[in-house]
């Protein structure tokens, strides 16, 4: 295929996806109104509901960012029919920033740091937090450190977006050693920041718990659900142009086979975590586990073992499953299914001594999701689908139009 030919294509997105852009907002919206009900009614729930929801969908944005400077630093033409996905994904922030601040708003009553120290009854941890929240863990600290990993987000988002909407515009390019170079060092800014961000938000919610773990696992489990997000919207694309000449069997194959890697390393980070603590024995880090084997909590952890490793991991070793998208999608929706459970069980235990699922707990990540979704549907139809003008666009669509 010729080089003008590429650049005359349309690339645009299809029209579904303004109307999916519509109906998200509404949903977000009316979801959102009877969340802020339930913040009225019940705010402890509330709180705890809105950090899995935000979380949920924070990991998306973050793992899209992540998974697009992996692709960077790698390369490949694999990556280059959800290229545009991820970008629109990751342009979300803006909007996380936003939807960050009722976190703030419930610090009290998330974090038990937050809190007078005289309301906390245990006097060992009342001498813990004492000392913590004098050196790292207090609100000033939380919010400087907060607009610290956003800043660093950010940056590396608005340039890893500028340099690739240059090539929607002439001359032809290859600007691919730009981006590596920016990609490599914001691998390592990401899995800092995501890691340190992770010890904040979600760690401290029991400050005398510490695990080196956890931040892998909330890393990986961030490049796993942006990854099946890209599966699903490229499959809704692929029914219309310019997705159904752009995706191949090849690269859904790609998609599928980084989907199992994910999904092997999760399952390798949750048992490592579980194995150090098991053989370490220790009473500050046992409490983590302890919570979650009893009080009917196990049955959520037999869950996730189930369904978000043995049967996703049993049906990715089948090589015509990963080819077929149409299949590989509906996988992957169970897999962001799965993810939220995956958060759930990371921060309710910590409040609820028996298993406890709320309305809320659904309504909350309906809410965000609907507004995240909204704006990503924006971010995407702002853009063409692929790059015209980079030299990597022509190596995706020529296998096509020149009959292989």
């Amino acid at each position: 295929m010729s080089a003008a030919r590429a650049t005359d294509m349309n690339f645009m997105a299809p029209a579904v996806v303004r109307t999916i852009q519509s109906r998200s907002l509404v949903i977000g919206l009316v979801f959102a109104a009877i969340s802020a009900v339930g913040a009225f009614a019940h705010p402890n729930e509330f709180f705890r509901a809105y950090l899995i929801g935000y979380m949920d969908w924070l990991g998306i944005t973050l793992g899209a960012l992540a998974f697009l400077m992996v692709r960077h630093v790698t390369g490949g033409t694999w990556g280059m029919v959800i290229q545009r996905i991820q970008i629109a994904a990751m342009r979300c922030l803006p909007l996380m920033i936003v939807l960050f601040i009722p976190i703030l708003f419930g610090l009290p009553n998330l974090y038990i740091w937050a809190r007078p120290l005289d309301t906390v009854a245990d006097p060992h941890l009342r001498e813990h937090l004492q000392d913590i929240t004098q050196t790292y863990l207090n609100p000033h600290g939380f919010i400087l450190r907060a607009i610290f990993y956003f800043a660093v987000w950010y940056v590396l988002i608005h340039f890893l977006s500028k340099w690739s909407a240059e090539l929607d515009h002439p001359p032809l390019r290859d600007t691919s050693a730009r981006s590596k170079q920016l990609s490599a060092p914001g691998l390592v800014l990401y899995a800092l920041t995501i890691g340190f961000a992770t010890i904040d938000w979600m760690m401290s919610i029991t400050p005398g718990w510490i695990s080196t773990m956890y931040p892998l696992v909330i890393l990986i489990g961030e490049l796993m659900a942006a990854m099946a997000f890209c599966i699903v919207i490229e499959r809704i694309l692929s029914r219309y142009e310019p997705m159904a000449t752009m995706l191949k069997p090849n690269f859904a194959h790609d998609h599928g086979k980084w989907t199992l890697a994910f999904v092997m390393v999760w399952a390798y980070f949750s048992f490592s975590q579980l194995l150090i603590m098991w053989a370490g024995n220790l009473p500050e880090e046992i409490t983590y586990y302890f919570r979650r084997f009893h009080g009917g909590w196990w049955t959520v952890g037999i869950f996730l073992v189930l369904f978000q490793f043995a049967v996703p991991f049993a049906i990715l070793l089948s090589r015509s499953l990963k080819r077929n998208i149409g299949r590989l999608a509906w996988l992957a929706a169970w897999i962001l299914v799965v993810r939220w459970v995956d958060l759930y069980y990371m921060v309710e235990p910590n409040y609820s001594e028996t298993f406890l699922l709320t309305w809320l707990d659904v309504v909350v990540a309906v809410a965000i999701g609907g507004l995240w979704l909204a704006f990503f549907c924006r971010n995407l139809a702002s853009r063409p689908l692929l790059a015209a003008y980079d030299m990597q666009a022509q190596k995706v669509l020529e296998p096509v139009h020149g009959g292989h």
